[in-house]
């Protein structure tokens, strides 16, 4: 019995230490003004189309973003850019197709039906290229992380050099918010690094708030729909609620002067 007190007390002890060390290490993410946040947000068409823009010159060396196709960037509700200048976009990137007449696999200039160019042939190419590391998808990532944008935003912005007493192996990064604080991927924003179209300052805050805002899109593309319908819904309740309210009123009043 006594040998049973003491297994449950050091368990105890293991069980409190394990959550002091996961409070110590645990980091408030960055955070942002999120125009598409709340009730009645909505996607701001620059900050996607600059983040598009981003992704493209930036992260697109690496990342896939396979669930999306260019007709995607001219839809309603996402980064409105003209048919002319979506088609423009697609044609830019070589695309393979095939097989044609004689079995042979083709490139070709993109279309708007065809999905966002692949910067590697397969997984092993990619992990190849990388260091074993194979960099996500990120059509659907700003949803599939814990922490969502914010931790995305603060992850772009949270490079630093390590602290007094940790090294890291060649190719690691030390970066304040990742999970383990250790990261393949080299800072991939300076001030200045794209020249945006629409003379916006191109900041490290600023792209990593464009590019994550264009990366929640992808995540969830009737973001806004489903607001309107959300706030329509709220609203019939409401109304809902009143009449039933009036009606029961009017029932009990009647059921009182009889009584």
């Amino acid at each position: 019995m006594k040998n049973f007190f003491k297994i449950i007390y050091l368990f105890s002890l293991i069980i409190i230490g394990a959550s002091q060390v996961n409070s110590a290490e645990k980091v408030e993410f960055l955070k942002t003004d999120w125009s598409f946040k709340g009730l009645f947000g909505k996607f701001d068409r620059g900050s996607l189309q600059r983040g598009y823009q981003v992704y493209t010159e930036v992260c697109a060396s690496c990342h896939s973003m396979k669930y999306l196709s260019y007709r995607n960037l001219s839809e309603k509700g996402g980064p409105e850019f003209s048919i002319d200048q979506a088609k423009a976009i697609a044609a830019s990137f070589d695309i393979t197709d095939g097989p044609n007449e004689d079995g042979e696999m083709f490139t070709r200039p993109g279309k708007l039906s065809d999905k966002f160019a692949m910067p590697y042939a397969n997984e092993k190419e990619a992990q190849a290229a990388n260091g074993g590391a194979y960099p996500p998808d990120m059509s659907v990532l700003a949803k599939a992380r814990g922490g969502g944008v914010d931790y995305l935003y603060s992850v772009l912005l949270g490079y630093e050099d390590p602290p007094s007493g940790i090294t890291l192996d060649d190719g690691v990064y030390y970066n304040k918010y990742m999970y383990g604080n250790n990261i393949k991927m080299a800072k991939p924003l300076d001030d200045g690094l794209v020249e945006y179209s629409d003379g916006t300052e191109a900041t490290e805050e600023q792209m990593a708030k464009d590019v994550v805002t264009f990366l929640m899109w992808a995540a969830e593309p009737h973001l806004e729909t489903r607001h309107r319908m959300g706030f329509k819904a709220i609203v019939y309740l409401i109304i809902l609620s009143i009449l039933v309210y009036f009606s029961m009123k009017k029932i009990w009043s009647r059921i009182e002067s009889e009584v």
